[in-house]
C-alpha cells in the first residue's frame, strides 16, 4: 500500500435489519491509485457496505456502529445537504446496469454535464475530453445521442464517464462488468485500472468474481455472511488463501487446463440467513477444515503476514 493518507478509510461498520446485524464490525481502507476489492457471494453484505459508504442506505437499514472517513473528513452524520454536495464530486459511484440507471430520454453528453453541474453548452470540451478518455470514438456524435442508441459496453464506458470527470477521490464499482461479454469485460477493467492509476482515484469494485479481482485488484476483502473472512495483497491471496472459504472461491474458477466436461469444483451448503446466525464462526457450516470451537467462538480478524489478515482458528 502507499504511504500517502488514505483516501478512504471504513472503521468497525455494522449494518442492522431490525435486530438482525447483516454487517459486522467491518473495516478497511484504500489509498490513491489503489483498487481494493470487495469480494463474495451475493448476500454477504458488499453492496449494503457501498451503498453505507455513499449514504444511501434503503429506510430498512441502519448504520449500527462505525466510521467512514473521506480524506480527513469524517462523513458518517454529515447532513444530507453537503452529502449531496460531496456524491458525484468526491464520492462516486459505478452501478450494475448502466442501461437503468442511464435515463433514457436524456442526451449523452448531458448526462455527463450534469455530474459537472454544469450546462451541456458550457462543460461540452469537458464532456468530449471524457469521452475520449473512456474509449468511445466520435465524441461529438456520441453527445447528442441516447443511451438506447448505444451498445451495452458503451453504456458502461458513459458510466465510467459520469463518475469520474469530476475526478472524485474516491469511486465505488458495483459489480461493473456483470451484464457484459467476456471481451467487453476485460477492456472496461482495463479502463477502470488505466484511470485510477492516471487520476490517482482510490477504487472499491464489489464484485463476487474472482477472476475480475484477479485482472484489476491491488488488495482483496473477502466478505462471507457480513463478515471480512480474509484481506490482503491480491498476489498473497491468489499464491496462497488462509481461510478455508477464500480457496474454495478459487478453486471453483474454471481454467483452461481442467478436463473437457469435468465438474466444476463448488462449495457444498448454502450461506446462513440473518436470522440463523450463532455464536462461533458463520462459514463454520459448510467449512471442510471445522473444529468444535468455530462453533462457539468468533473468530477475529488476525495478521499473519505483512498486511495478510485471516479470520480462523485453522489458518
Amino acid at each position: 500500500m502507499s504511504n500517502a493518507q488514505p483516501a478512504l478509510v471504513v472503521e468497525n461498520l455494522s449494518l442492522a435489519i431490525g435486530p438482525a446485524v447483516v454487517v459486522d464490525n467491518i473495516g478497511f481502507e484504500v489509498a490513491p491509485g489503489e483498487v481494493l476489492a470487495l469480494v463474495g457471494e451475493s448476500g454477504c453484505g458488499k453492496s449494503l457496505t457501498a451503498q453505507a459508504i455513499m449514504r444511501l442506505l434503503p429506510p430498512a437499514i441502519r448504520q449500527q456502529a462505525g466510521r467512514i472517513r473521506l480524506g480527513a473528513e469524517d462523513i458518517t452524520a454529515l447532513p444530507e445537504r453537503r452529502m449531496q454536495a460531496i456524491r458525484g464530486r468526491r464520492l462516486s459511484m459505478i452501478f450494475q446496469e448502466p442501461q437503468a440507471a442511464l435515463d433514457p430520454l436524456t442526451s449523452i453528453g448531458s448526462q455527463i454535464a450534469e455530474a459537472l453541474r454544469q450546462p451541456l453548452a458550457e462543460a461540452r470540451p469537458a464532456v468530449r475530453r471524457m469521452l475520449e478518455e473512456v474509449g468511445i470514438s466520435d465524441p461529438d456524435r456520441r453527445i447528442a445521442q441516447r443511451p438506447f442508441e448505444l451498445s451495452g459496453g458503451m453504456c458502461q464506458r458513459v458510466m465510467i464517464a459520469c463518475a469520474l470527470i469530476s475526478r472524485p477521490a474516491v469511486l465505488i464499482a458495483d459489480e461493473p462488468t456483470t451484464a457484459l461479454d467476456v471481451t467487453i469485460q476485460a477492456q472496461i477493467l482495463d479502463l477502470l485500472r488505466r484511470l485510477a492509476i492516471e487520476r490517482q482515484t482510490a477504487v472499491v469494485l464489489i464484485t463476487h468474481d474472482m477472476g475480475v479481482v484477479a485482472d484489476i485488484a491491488d488488495r482483496v476483502c473477502v466478505m462471507y455472511a457480513g463478515r471480512i473472512a480474509e484481506s490482503g495483497p491480491a498476489a498473497d491471496i491468489f499464491a496462497a488463501p488462509l481461510h478455508p472459504y477464500t480457496a474454495l472461491l478459487l478453486a471453483s474458477i474454471p481454467r483452461l487446463s481442467d478436463v473437457p466436461k469435468s465438474a466444476l469444483a463448488v462449495i457444498e451448503g448454502r450461506v446462513p440467513q440473518p436470522s440463523e446466525y450463532g455464536p462461533g464462526c458463520r462459514f463454520a457450516n459448510r467449512c471442510p477444515r471445522v473444529m468444535p470451537r468455530c462453533t462457539a467462538e468468533t473468530p477475529k480478524l488476525e495478521a499473519r503476514a505483512a498486511g495478510h489478515q485471516v479470520a480462523c482458528f485453522a489458518a
